[in-house]
């Protein structure tokens, strides 16, 4: 069973789950813009008979704390990240990102690759291809604040997500809605980034170029063949840039890839770490 814990990091309260025993080497799990950490549970039990696994709630989403200035930024969340190895001792970690947290790892791993013993980057890159950008961002935009049920926060994450298996979209919808005093549901992930997408003001100025070339580690590159965001194009310059990388290309996925074909990708991610 999963273990709850927190801790703080300036004021900021990081929520994050363990799975295994916990001298076993340690596997971060870093999750998307409008996920959690419990979007990584089978991944999680998959790895924990070998592996002790760490799936954190970045700031602003599931059970963590909303940042207090509105700093959703891949460079301050990287900052949040290296406080979070700090805090619990790891000075060498394995870390899984999808998404934003795949840019978080990028980061991370190019800031202090020495830290970093392999990486797995999910379907993103340092370029964001901007149809699939505007099309998260438009889901954001006009995500409702308020649900009067369960059902109806399922029923409104499936058209977005029409390859899930109806267990795994509930539970991930589950674990992303908070329940509100006046009765109805909420999303758990701040409502300051959807604000932010709505009034214009959605930008990360971090380059992570650099970064990516910076990391020395093995890294597994997984891209769903139907994604949007992350492009043959951006991937095949990602590999030029980086001889440590490897790509695999999921069929029958778009951006999410573990909710996609989480079969396929789960033997993928238990070969590579």
């Amino acid at each position: 069973m999963p273990r709850d814990h927190d801790l703080q990091r300036h004021g900021t309260r990081l929520h994050y789950v363990e799975w295994g025993e916990r001298d076993a080497p340690p596997v971060v799990m870093l999750h998307g813009i409008t996920g959690h950490a419990r979007t990584w549970d089978d991944e999680a039990r998959a790895l924990s008979a070998r592996y002790r696994v760490l799936a954190l709630d970045q700031r602003g989403h599931g059970d963590s704390g909303p940042a207090p200035d509105g700093d959703y930024t891949t460079g301050t969340l990287a900052d949040d990240l290296a406080a979070f190895l700090d805090a619990l001792a790891l000075p060498r970690v394995r870390l899984v990102g999808l998404s934003m947290g795949g840019r978080v790892a990028i980061a991370l791993a190019g800031r202090q690759p020495a830290r970093v013993e392999s990486l797995v980057v999910v379907d993103i890159g340092p370029d964001v291809a901007p149809e699939g950008r505007a099309r998260v961002g438009l889901m954001m935009a006009s995500a409702p604040e308020r649900f009067d049920t369960l059902e109806q926060a399922v029923a409104y994450t499936r058209a977005n997500n029409p390859r899930y298996s109806d267990a795994l979209l509930r539970r991930r919808v589950e674990h992303g809605l908070r329940a509100l005093p006046q009765g109805g549901f909420t999303w758990k992930y701040d409502r300051e980034l959807r604000e932010a997408v709505r009034q214009g003001r959605w930008r990360d100025p971090t380059d992570l170029w650099p970064l990516w070339s910076a990391i020395a580690c093995p890294t597994l590159l997984v891209r769903g063949v139907e994604s949007d965001l992350f492009t043959p194009e951006i991937a095949k310059r990602m590999l030029e840039a980086q001889p440590r990388a490897r790509l695999v290309e999921v069929e029958g996925a778009g951006h999410t890839v573990p909710g996609d074909q989480p079969e396929i990708f789960r033997a993928l991610l238990v070969d590579f770490v």
